[in-house]
């Protein structure tokens, strides 16, 4: 569970009974991750992408069910609907963007992604994760960047929880093996800190 979902959920409460300020409490505990995610889809039109997503997100609040991991989960489903649209609009592969640092500042001391982010630079590390396979690169956004859990990831992409925790495994060992990072292990997708 996400360290901040109590609090986005009591925010999305509030917002959807017209709350502003819980609206800016929605938006700075969901920003930064959704910023992040959209990066690596779409570089540097994510701000423009997440503009459109937030629009969206806004408007259709008032049907939204669910807490504050949920929210989390439809506000990225959301965004990467935008991010394909305009990534079939501008005909494009998306080019590349350095993300903030705030965003991959992620708690789990010891684990292989943040091993791997800190020894890079923002900006080398999206392009790391840029060249892995799309279901691979998107998994390992939402997991890391964005702190789905597996059941919310794979709603996003359509896929099964399991697929995706493989699909982001592989994408952390590949990255941890291109950095040659040690104490990596072969034990399956627990390094994302799941429990057997």
């Amino acid at each position: 569970m996400h360290a901040h979902d109590g609090e986005l959920s009591a925010a999305v409460a509030r917002a959807q009974e017209g709350d502003e300020a819980a609206f800016a409490i929605m938006y700075r505990l969901v920003q930064p991750g959704l910023l992040g995610y959209l990066r690596g889809l779409v570089g540097d039109d994510a701000e423009d992408v997440a503009s459109d997503a937030w629009l969206e997100i806004a408007r259709d609040l008032g049907r939204f069910k669910g807490d504050g991991a949920g929210f989390r989960g439809w506000s990225a489903t959301i965004a990467r609907h935008r991010a394909l649209d305009h990534l079939r609009r501008q005909k494009v592969r998306p080019r590349s963007s350095a993300l903030e640092q705030d965003v991959l500042d992620l708690p789990g001391p010891h684990s292989t992604h943040d091993q791997a982010l800190e020894s890079l630079s923002t900006g080398q590390a999206l392009e790391l994760v840029r060249g892995l396979p799309r279901d691979q690169a998107e998994a390992v956004l939402l997991r890391v960047i964005v702190g789905l859990d597996a059941p919310a990831a794979a709603r996003v992409l359509g896929k099964r929880p399991g697929a995706v925790r493989t699909a982001a495994y592989r994408g952390l060992k590949r990255l941890a093996k291109q950095l040659g990072v040690a104490g990596v292990t072969d034990d399956g997708p627990r390094t994302l800190g799941e429990s057997k």
